[in-house]
């Protein structure tokens, strides 16, 4: 049976101007300014500021957030209570312009450094191709070897096939024995090495026209070549037994390979840019104090059109407009309220981050003073209480975030981890026990590294209580190969 009932119940939303200020908090400075010149332009409302005479302190700006800007994403906008009046956009002076231009300060330049075009490697390499004597098959095929690459330089791609592909398509002729003759020669290429099926032959082939001491060249080679497996697994003892070499001789041999590069392509320009890490923020630190900035001298600094502004008003202004009027004065008045909201998020967002950042670094401040073995446990709540906003919200400014400190670089996911109690009833960082086990691998015997086991042992002495493969879990999370991959001469 159908009937009809009423039901009151609260239900609580995001507004459109909520879901931008959110999307704008996750993105980092990069992001940030593709974001804003996209928005540029999709709305002529807005426009970018082009001179930086106009000194705003920092310290106003953050008082005004304070009073304005909502903590976090629980907080509503109230449309009646921010609304903005033509007029006061109309009757602002250029130096009164403070809402809708980003905290900027004079001093900073906008001229960024351009950086150098560099070769790829793939370019490097066929221009080194083009200068020795091949036929115009031959360097046809040198090309596609060298197109085979991979990020380290060895050569994956099926050479069989390229070969097949190039006398069907292209009706050029030539063999496979023609193909592995150009590979070999692409080896000797610069960097030595490049092209190679393999390490094992990757390092041959560096040996072989290496202009090290040709007596422990030779040795170098033939361990490579009959004891590669022995090399790999560091079974120095069975190599020398085998080799019947003195401890010195085997040292000097090892030594001459350890020098060799195993990934003769990596660190060389790609067709991709080089991956860089671009700070989202700067501490510095002035005499006894810790400076926090926002790293945005990138950023464009947006502004509300005035020419724009004034067609507004002009519409607004009028007893009697046409159809086509009214259609441009709805258009424009939408555009101005996405041009107002969005410089709002702007701001909301500015002032988010350096309050969050601001937390962390007096949450963290031992670690900023004396280093990664002085992070303390925190996790996203303790800040969140700390400063009265939501978890989320922490989460969204910290994620995909870098500082610049005097520490170095670090992401902002790097200060918050779980904490472990010691014997003497502190608690320590996870990170910090990472750096413990560290210390422990750099300081331990060359000849007979710890085992995990051993390792445990050594934090258990200092009153840090870790299982095996807790310890195990940190040191792969560290890159330290295990122990018998450690072993040295």
């Amino acid at each position: 049976m159908l009937s009809l009932q009423q039901r009151l119940a609260l239900q609580q939303k995001l507004s459109p101007q909520q879901i931008q200020y959110q999307k704008l908090l996750q993105l980092n400075t990069l992001s940030l300014e593709q974001r804003i010149k996209t928005e540029l332009e999709l709305n002529p409302i807005l426009e970018e500021t082009l001179d930086e005479k106009y000194e705003l302190e920092q310290e106003k700006d953050e008082d005004n957030a304070e009073d304005s800007s909502p903590d976090d994403t629980e907080e509503h906008y109230d449309s009646k209570e921010d609304e903005f009046e033509l007029e006061d956009f109309m009757n602002e002076s250029e130096s009164e312009h403070e809402f809708d231009r980003l905290n900027r300060s004079s001093d900073e330049e906008k001229i960024q450094p351009i950086t150098p075009q560099r070769k790829t490697l793939r370019e490097n390499l066929i221009e080194q191709l083009q200068m020795l004597d091949l036929s115009e098959e031959e360097m046809i095929l040198g090309e596609n070897i060298i197109g085979g690459l991979d990020k380290d330089g060895y050569f994956k791609a099926d050479l069989e096939k390229i070969v097949h592909e190039l006398v069907l398509f292209e009706h050029i002729e030539v063999t496979l024995e023609h193909a592995e003759k150009i590979l070999k020669q692409i080896q000797l290429l610069e960097p030595v090495g490049i092209g190679c099926r393999n390490l094992q032959e990757c390092l041959l082939v560096q040996i072989r026209n290496s202009s090290y001491d040709p007596y422990y060249s030779y040795l170098a080679e033939k361990i490579l070549a009959e004891h590669f497996e022995d090399f790999a697994n560091r079974r120095f003892d069975i190599i020398q037994k085998e080799m019947n070499l003195s401890k010195e001789s085997l040292r000097t041999s090892i030594d001459l390979i350890q020098k060799l590069n195993p990934k003769p392509g990596e660190g060389n320009i790609d067709s991709e840019e080089m991956n860089q890490i671009t700070p989202d923020f700067m501490i510095e630190k002035v005499e006894d104090n810790y400076i926090v900035s926002l790293n945005d001298r990138s950023v464009p600094s947006v502004t509300i059109s005035k020419t724009y502004l004034e067609m507004i008003d002009t519409n607004k202004r009028k007893r009697k407009i046409s159809e086509r009027e009214k259609e441009t004065y709805k258009f424009l008045r939408e555009k101005f309220e996405s041009a107002k909201w969005f410089i709002a998020s702007l701001q909301q967002r500015r002032h988010t981050l350096m309050k969050i950042m601001r937390a962390i670094l007096e949450k963290q401040y031992e670690f900023f003073e004396s280093g990664p073995r002085f992070l303390k446990p925190m996790i996203y709540k303790d800040i969140a209480d700390e400063i009265s906003m939501d978890i989320s919200t922490i989460s969204r400014v910290v994620n995909g975030k870098f500082v610049q400190s005097p520490q170095g670089i670090h992401e902002l996911k790097y200060f918050f981890s779980e904490g472990l109690s010691t014997d003497s009833g502190d608690e320590i960082s996870n990170k910090h026990i990472k750096e413990l086990i560290k210390e422990i691998c750099d300081n331990e015997p060359k000849d007979n590294p710890y085992s995990d086991d051993k390792i445990a042992i050594i934090l258990q002495e200092k009153g840090i209580h870790v299982a095996r493969r807790t310890v195990a879990k940190y040191r792969e999370a560290l890159k330290i190969s295990v122990a018998r991959l450690r072993k040295e001469l």
